[in-house]
């Protein structure tokens, strides 16, 4: 009887191993378990635990039908004798004994997670624009910051005075120095400046210098050189409209985010939401540029910066599919020369003018002068201001109509060709005075206390 016992059971294991274990709900094989997980986990250690626990499955489930059916033929054999119980209850025992042994052994010998072994992960499938647009925003999300800027207030009751955030914007760092560079427009008016690297640790920042005309501002932190990531820095000279752009920011006060679009137009010009000075060759996108984008890059496909996004266009104050970012070529030689002597040395004529509908109202093309300091580069060439006579009747000053052989129609025109001039340079000023025009040489001065 104990032969037969014996018999039974290891065809009773080999069965339930093959043809029973196949046929359960929500089960594999043996050998197509063991072939998904050979080919998902690819670490010896992962391998070997995961067949070990693929053989006590099966071996669990075998000794429970072996257990059944032995309990069958006890029931249904009434010349059973007590030797045939025993030899089973051994042969339970021996089946529990090494069952335990070889699950002991198999997790605390590896470092694998068992229910690992179970689960069969299929790889994400990326097209290449995919993966080389996720590739570049994980080499340049590093290189861009978050800042805070805090206000000084005081409160009403207590009379206290407490630092509040006032705005927040991005930013991106410019060299392993620590210089951050951004908006001027993202930093107006704080008290107190905080910037947030990629890794969330935050540092006080203190600012370097920064140039309203082109809403350009430079801070500096004293943060660890392997937590600053320089971005790199490229062109913007030879874009073209139509290639891919890349914006990284902080909209919303939010985590790092990614958003495309293309180069809309080259060329625009807008205005200096500071001073109302126009800056040239601006570049517009439709990648989205939310409040807190401002001051964040703009990168081409290589990953280069080629702008600062700067301003939308919307009336709802969100993003419309038209957003603008100074150029890199631009920002360079403002932050170069902010570094160096923490100020930007623009040529000035030293004049206010009026309005430009003012002047279109009188039914003339030019830049009406409404003011010309005596200590300042027009004041010391002879402009005419505007004035009252005795009388109290307005005398019209002079009306610039061109600057080096270059026709003037508005304000804009002016700061155009003051752009293109150094300080110290002679310029010839074309004037309308009273019915005739004259010429005046004048030598331009660098603007005074800038920063």
């Amino acid at each position: 009887m104990a032969t037969t016992t014996s018999s039974l059971i290891s065809s009773t294991f080999f069965y339930s191993s093959s043809s029973q274990f196949s046929r359960l709900p929500n089960r594999k094989p043996l050998s197509l378990l063991s072939k998904n997980i050979h080919t998902n986990h690819s670490n010896k250690n992962k391998n070997t635990t995961s067949r070990t626990l693929c053989f006590l499955h099966n071996l669990f489930y075998s000794h429970s039908l072996t257990s059944k059916k032995l309990l069958f033929t006890k029931n249904s054999t009434s010349t059973s004798s007590s030797s045939s119980s025993i030899a089973s209850s051994a042969v339970e025992s021996l089946l529990l004994l090494c069952t335990s042994l070889t699950l002991s052994v198999s997790i605390f010998v590896t470092n694998v997670d068992p229910a690992s072994a179970f689960v069969v992960t299929t790889p994400r499938k990326l097209q290449s624009d995919e993966l080389a647009t996720v590739r570049l925003f994980q080499e340049n999300t590093p290189s861009v910051v978050y800042i805070t800027n805090l206000a000084a207030k005081q409160d009403a009751f207590t009379l206290d005075v407490l630092e509040v955030p006032q705005g927040s914007g991005s930013g991106f760092v410019w060299d392993s120095e620590g210089h951050i560079v951004t908006n001027f427009h993202v930093i107006r008016g704080a008290s107190d400046l905080k910037i947030t690297l990629a890794d969330q640790s935050t540092y006080d920042a203190t600012v370097v210098g920064y140039d309203q005309d082109k809403d350009v501002a430079v801070l500096r932190v004293e943060a660890p050189k392997e937590k600053l990531r320089p971005i790199p820095v490229g062109v913007s000279a030879d874009l073209l409209v139509g290639q891919k752009v890349y914006a990284i920011g902080n909209p919303f006060g939010l985590d790092h985010t990614l958003t495309t679009g293309v180069i809309s137009g080259l060329r625009r010009e807008i205005s200096s939401a500071a001073t109302g000075r126009p800056i040239q060759d601006v570049i517009q996108t439709d990648a989205a540029i939310n409040p807190g984008n401002s001051g964040g890059p703009l990168l081409d496909s290589s990953g280069s910066l080629i702008g600062i996004n700067t301003a939308i266009y919307s009336p709802s104050g969100a993003s419309s599919g038209v957003g603008f970012s100074i150029p890199v070529d631009t920002v360079s030689g403002i932050v170069e020369q902010l570094v160096k002597f923490g100020k930007v040395t623009r040529p000035i004529l030293g004049i206010k003018f009026a309005p430009d509908q003012s002047v279109e109202q009188l039914g003339v093309s030019g830049v009406l002068v409404l003011d010309a300091p005596a200590s300042g580069p027009a004041g010391k060439a002879g402009l005419q201001p505007t004035k009252r006579d005795a009388y109290g009747r307005l005398i019209l000053g002079d009306i610039i109509t061109s600057v080096n052989g270059k026709k003037i129609t508005n304000g804009s025109d002016l700061y155009r060709i003051l752009d293109q001039c150094k300080v110290g340079d002679q310029v010839i000023v074309e004037v309308l005075r009273g019915d005739h025009k004259e010429k005046i040489p004048v030598i331009l001065e660098p603007k005074p206390d800038e920063s």
